[in-house]
């Protein structure tokens, strides 16, 4: 890592070094915020035309296979467009690749489980603006000899397969599988400002990739538990850390009260079973139990069509031409909770927590982070749980007891830490 990239991540680094040093075998990676592609797209007036022409049908396509083959809502259509909800991913962290190291950002995704970065021999649109993997500069690449592919509904994303040396944080990976892309279609990939993606979901989620990541960490034994977690901060000011990631265990400081873990349901997302989730007591969703897929790639909480139009009713969300809600901003102190309950424990999200806020000029115009979306399913009902949720919670993922454990998010720990620095 270079100097200035150094500069770059220092301030959002935690700065509680003599616990750190104690981590023989834990990694912390920061994570930073940053504008997702509907807000640079709203910002520039662009959003409406690309909705219009593009009708992503996201989370059909990103969950389809955990369903049988054959279902008609999820057959492939001239109007499907497999981008993962990257047009809401708003958390990046940094990786190298090869000796001596390339630096990439990428968003660190539970809801996929395959390492992939643009390569040097990309010839798309979106490949020339971000970082490519140069494989002729590093002494330490392999060619697998492997094409891969990922559809993307008016296309695919097209590459080749290598392995390398991977380095996140001071964590070290030998021979990582990972993809080349070299094609990359859709024009959210042009303008999102990660560079790849590294999955964290379970083997059998993988397209054709190879050994997930965090499966060869825990391989090549390089932490002391099968457990990663996730810290989203809420903070906007440039100064503050927009999170982090930390490998082979979890950060104490990063939470309060205990945590409660929820076993995995299916072992491909990290699927858990939802109780119910109730609006101030006025109307219960799913009474007799849902299924709740826990994804760090996706930023809003998304759920069955009909559930959330009576959802965004009760929070008197209005909807737009584009599909998303408004809300009146001098109304969120008024605004009804929304309590989700996960195996017996209540998690409670106020109008602060589920409406977006967004600036556009001097103005602040806010929208409801709930989304409609019929995902199939044989038994329960699907939920997606994505950043809204989580930068409440202090998240933990154990592959040793497949399991997913959420704890309050303790969101003064920096600003405490700076005063003390301070003085």
């Amino acid at each position: 890592m270079t100097r200035e990239r150094r500069s770059e991540y220092q301030t959002i680094t935690p700065v509680n070094t003599t616990r750190r040093k104690r981590m023989k075998r834990r990694e912390g990676i920061p994570l930073r915020r940053m504008l997702s592609v509907r807000t640079q797209l709203r910002a520039s007036n662009r959003l409406e035309d690309f909705m219009r022409d593009h009708q992503p049908d996201m989370f059909n396509r990103r969950y389809a296979q955990c369903y049988p083959p054959g279902i008609p809502s999820l057959r492939l259509g001239k109007s499907s467009e497999r981008l993962y909800n990257f047009m809401d991913a708003q958390y990046y962290g940094l990786i190298s690749l090869g000796t001596p190291d390339q630096n990439f950002t990428v968003v660190f995704d539970t809801g996929s489980s395959d390492l992939w970065v643009p390569s040097s021999y990309c010839v798309s649109e979106a490949c020339g603006m971000h970082r490519k993997f140069k494989a002729f500069e590093s002494s330490t690449f392999n060619h697998d000899g492997r094409m891969f592919g990922i559809h993307y509904g008016k296309g695919h994303m097209l590459g080749i397969m290598g392995r390398e040396v991977l380095k996140i944080g001071k964590m070290t990976v030998q021979n990582q599988e990972f993809g080349e892309s070299v094609y990359e279609p859709g024009f959210v990939f042009v303008m999102a400002k990660f560079d790849g993606v590294l999955g964290l979901g379970y083997p059998s989620l993988a397209e054709e990739l190879g050994t997930p990541v965090f499966d060869s960490i825990m391989n090549q034994k390089s932490v002391d538990q099968p457990i990663f977690s996730f810290y989203l901060s809420k903070s906007k000011m440039p100064r503050d850390p927009g999170g982090e990631l930390l490998l082979g265990g979890m950060d104490e400081a990063l939470y309060s009260g205990p945590i409660n873990w929820n076993p995995v349901t299916l072992k491909s997302y990290w699927q858990i079973k939802m109780s119910s989730i109730q609006v101030q007591g006025a109307l219960t969703f799913c009474p007799h139990g849902c299924q709740a897929i826990i994804d760090t790639g996706t930023s809003l909480i998304i759920g069955p069509t009909r559930d959330i139009l009576a959802l965004q009713q009760l929070i008197g969300a209005t909807p737009t031409s584009i599909g998303e809600y408004l809300i009146d901003c001098a109304r969120l102190s008024s605004l009804p909770q929304v309590t989700i309950m996960l195996n017996g424990v209540d998690y409670v999200l106020t109008a602060e927590s589920y409406v977006r806020r967004e600036m556009m000029g001097d103005h602040e115009i806010c929208f409801s982070g709930f989304q409609g979306e019929d995902l199939p399913s044989t038994t329960d009902p699907l939920w997606i749980l994505g950043d809204l949720f989580l930068s409440d919670y202090y998240s933990i993922y154990d592959r040793g007891q497949d399991r997913v454990g959420f704890a309050k998010a303790r969101h003064t720990r920096y600003t405490t830490l700076d005063a003390e620095m301070d003085r």
